[in-house]
């Protein structure tokens, strides 16, 4: 590997002569790593991926590529380049789609990754707002979990990341805004051997399977040492998904006990919650943003359009527990003198 021979030189090149073109080589050779695919999906020769890859290793004065005889790989060097350079892509293709927006009349387009089970009710809602406000603002959204979602935020090909929020710990140069605090409970479907039992013990969980959010995901291991705090072994008959569709249509059909979190005045399948308290096992929902990019205009009124639903939502919550409180009251007086 050569060593840079001139700093003002390698200055010089990258400030002055490197082009976008370069840079779309670099993460092109670095996809398929074989300069014969480049030429292919290109549409030139393989000469001409060569002499342009030369060319740039020549005014960096930089290896970028180790030749092999499986084909090329990166060079430290190399890697640092397309790191940059699939961000710096990231960004044109970004103020790209902002200029077309502007020209069309349309105004502009957020980027948005969803945390599974955990902005099923509060993303929805808060994309009917945004559209009701500005329908020229088009949404992409992408689910995923905090490990696959968080890095596509941090190169800037996510505006916003919507969801649980991850420990602060975990944040980085992240920017983040708690919107509503979810319950997390034990639920059942209806037909349930324990959804009719009115109080329940720990240890009457011990003869049923799980569903359990996977290993790595934010909820297991709090959830792990809560059952373990009261003795309730995690055997091993279980399902391991995030998917919410998966684990309401098994509670269905089965006797398994799952773990959801979900915005207080969630209407979905009909489910049992068990009466059992679980400690406050994770973060409050939000949104994140990458705070050294900062947030575009549409980007900006998607996060207000999430705080306004979340507060609708915990004030529609509000509104619903008085009017239960209510009929309870209400119904008291006729009811017999030895009812409880």
């Amino acid at each position: 590997m050569r060593e840079v021979r001139d700093v003002s030189g390698l200055d010089w090149y990258l400030q002055i002569n490197l082009k976008a073109r370069h840079l779309r080589l670099l993460v092109t050779i670095d996809t398929y790593r074989n300069l014969t695919q480049v030429a292919d999906v290109t549409h030139v020769t393989v000469p001409a991926v060569s002499k342009s890859l030369a060319e740039l290793e020549r005014g960096l004065g930089l290896t970028l590529f180790s030749r092999t005889a499986q084909g090329v790989v990166p060079t430290p060097y190399g890697d640092c380049l397309i790191r940059h350079a699939r961000s710096m892509l990231t960004i044109l293709h970004q103020a790209r789609d902002e200029l077309k927006a502007l020209s069309s009349g349309t105004e502009g387009k957020v980027h948005i990754g969803m945390l599974p089970a955990s902005a099923s009710v509060l993303l929805p809602q808060a994309l009917s707002l945004l559209k009701q406000r500005s329908p020229g603002t088009n949404v992409a959204v992408i689910e995923g979990t905090t490990a696959s979602l968080l890095p596509e935020l941090w190169q800037g090909r996510l505006d916003l990341v919507v969801g649980r929020l991850p420990p602060p710990d975990t944040l980085g140069s992240f920017a983040e805004k708690e919107l509503l605090e979810e319950p997390v409970t034990l639920v059942t479907g209806r037909h349930h051997p324990l959804a009719r039992r009115k109080t329940l013990e720990w240890s009457d969980l011990h003869a049923y399977p799980w569903i359990l959010p996977p290993p790595g995901s934010i909820l297991r291991d709090p959830l792990e040492r809560a059952l373990e705090a009261h003795a309730v072994p995690l055997t091993g008959n279980y399902i391991e998904t995030l998917s919410i569709h998966v684990a309401r249509a098994q509670l269905q059909i089965s006797d398994f006990i799952a773990v959801m979190s979900g915005t207080p005045n969630e209407t979905t399948q009909p489910l049992h919650t068990l009466p059992l308290s679980l400690p406050r096992l994770l973060r409050p929902a939000g949104v994140l943003w990458n705070r050294n990019r900062g947030l575009t205009p549409s980007a900006q009124l998607m996060v207000t359009c999430l705080e306004e639903t979340a507060q609708l939502l915990l004030a529609s919550h509000g509104a619903a527990s008085r009017g239960v409180s209510s009929q309870l009251k209400a119904t008291r007086p006729h009811q017999s003198p030895d009812a409880p």
